[in-house]
């Protein structure tokens, strides 16, 4: 972790479900199929996929990613928010109440979501061990320098700190074009 950098990864739209909403859009006793593992421990990347629908427009194929959770949220980009028709707050993952609303479509049903949409806000995952080294604490409001075709320093990352985590920054795929990300990058954290 020397000179403070951190793997930048790219997060693309996604969807994650409840145990009852999974039923409800894939049948009676469905199940999530792990197609692959994610940079987050104990996250993955499903077989299964949807079609998120709202005021204006619909966007298919949209993943969904494991294991099931408490509360049902789509992330998508600010792009994705106006294609789509619905005014979509920037905001920590899980924080979706007042949040914009659409309708997901699976093939054995469908849920409409009142609330839940989101664009992500970005952020860091750290290890309390790896905050310590960085210096930033939970919570925490820094700046990451990119150096790409495109560099640029992303302002108000929000620092993130569990046990559960794994090493990484997380962005959309707007902020990833902005910033011309491609392959492995690296970003500087700045204390602000």
């Amino acid at each position: 972790m020397a000179e403070n950098k951190v793997l930048v990864e790219t997060s693309s739209r996604h969807v994650h479900v409840t145990k009852e909403h999974l039923e409800i859009l894939f049948g009676k006793g469905a199940v999530l199929h792990n197609k692959r593992e994610l940079s987050q421990p104990g996250q993955f990347l499903t077989e299964e996929k949807v079609t998120l629908v709202g005021p204006k427009h619909e966007i298919a194929n949209v993943s969904i990613l494991g294991p099931e959770r408490p509360a049902t949220q789509v992330e998508v980009s600010l792009t994705d928010a106006r294609t789509l028709g619905v005014a979509a707050p920037i905001r920590e993952s899980g924080d979706v109440a007042g949040s914009a609303a659409c309708k997901i479509v699976g093939p054995a049903g469908e849920v409409e979501l009142t609330e839940g949409v989101i664009a992500a806000q970005r952020h860091i995952h750290l290890t309390p061990k790896e905050a310590a080294e960085f210096n930033v604490a939970d919570k925490e409001i820094v700046c990451v320098k990119i150096d790409s075709a495109r560099s640029l320093v992303f302002d108000d990352v929000v620092v993130r700190v569990s046990e559960k985590f794994a090493p990484a920054m997380h962005v959309d795929t707007d902020e990833s074009n902005a910033a011309a990300l491609s392959g492995e990058v690296y970003g500087t954290i700045i204390k602000k």
